[in-house]
C-alpha cells in the first residue's frame, strides 16, 4: 500500500501506520487510505494497530485550509468521510490499538477514542477537542464518541472549552488507557499484543457492539442530521481561526 498509509501484517497483527511526509493532515486522501488500510486487516488479521510514521505528531486533525476557505462542499465531504471512519472503528470486529507518540488533534483525537486500547508515552504533546477555539463547533458524532469514553468534567473541558491535554492529563480524562516513558513503549505495546490476541474474536466482536450501541447509534443520528449539504448550507460561513492568525 503505498501514498500516506502504510500497511504490514506479520503474525496476526496488521500494523496501519500513517506518515504523510508532514504532519499526517486528515484530508480525504488520508482517510480513504486509512479506511483501506481497515478493509484490509478486516479479512486477514486478529489484532490492529494504528500508529503514526511522524516523531512527534498523531495527526494534526482535519486539513483547516479546507474550512478557512469556507468551501462547504470540501469541508462536508472531509468531515463526513472522518466521522464514517470514527464510527467504523467503534464497530470494528478485530481488537484496535491507537498508539499515541505525538500531538493529536481533532480528528487524530476521534480515531484514537474509537480504539479500543490507547497507549502513549510521555512528552510534550497534546490531544483534545480543541474546535471552540478555532471557531467551530465540535461536531455532534465527535462528542458522542467523546462521550462514549471521557469522565463527564474533563468531556466538559475539552468539548466546551477547547482544552487540551498532555498524555498524563489525558489518562486522567479517559482519553488514553495507559501511558509510560518512550522507551517502554514498545515492549507494553507488545505484552498487550498478546493478551489481544488470546481474545477469542468472536466474543470480542459481540461484546464491543452490545457496549457501544447506544454511543454508536448516537454517533450515526449525529452523522445523518448535521452531515448534510441542508444542514452545511444553512451554518452559513464557517471562517476557522488557523493557528497563528489573529
Amino acid at each position: 500500500m503505498s501514498g500516506p498509509v502504510t500497511y504490514e501484517m506479520s503474525d496476526g497483527v496488521a500494523r496501519i501506520t500513517m506518515d504523510d511526509g508532514k504532519v499526517n493532515v486528515m484530508s480525504i486522501a488520508m482517510l480513504t487510505a486509512l479506511d483501506d488500510a481497515f478493509s484490509r486487516a478486516g479479512n486477514e488479521a486478529r489484532v490492529v494497530v494504528l500508529r503514526s510514521g511522524r516523531p512527534g505528531i498523531f495527526s494534526a486533525g482535519f486539513d483547516l485550509k479546507v474550512f478557512a476557505a469556507n468551501d462547504a462542499e470540501g469541508s462536508l465531504a472531509m468531515v463526513r468521510t472522518g466521522a464514517e471512519l470514527a464510527l467504523r472503528l467503534m464497530a470494528f470486529p478485530l481488537p484496535t490499538v491507537g498508539v499515541m507518540e505525538g500531538h493529536a488533534f481533532p480528528m487524530g483525537t476521534f480515531l484514537l477514542l474509537a480504539s479500543d486500547l490507547r497507549i502513549a508515552s510521555r512528552g510534550p504533546w497534546r490531544m483534545g477537542l480543541n474546535e471552540v477555539a478555532i471557531r467551530i463547533t465540535p461536531p455532534g458524532f465527535a462528542v458522542e464518541l467523546a462521550r462514549s469514553r471521557l469522565h463527564p468534567a474533563w468531556l466538559s473541558r475539552t468539548v466546551t472549552l477547547g482544552e487540551m491535554f498532555e498524555p498524563d492529563e489525558a489518562l486522567g480524562a479517559g482519553l488514553l488507557d495507559q501511558v509510560v516513558d518512550a522507551g517502554e513503549l514498545d515492549a507494553l505495546l507488545g505484552d498487550r499484543l498478546g493478551q489481544l490476541m488470546a481474545l477469542d474474536t468472536a466474543a470480542h466482536a459481540a461484546a464491543k457492539a452490545r457496549l457501544r450501541g447506544p454511543a454508536m447509534a448516537a454517533m450515526r443520528n449525529a452523522i445523518d442530521s448535521e452531515l448534510t449539504p441542508a444542514a452545511y448550507r444553512q451554518r452559513g460561513d464557517t471562517r476557522v481561526r488557523l493557528p497563528g492568525a489573529a
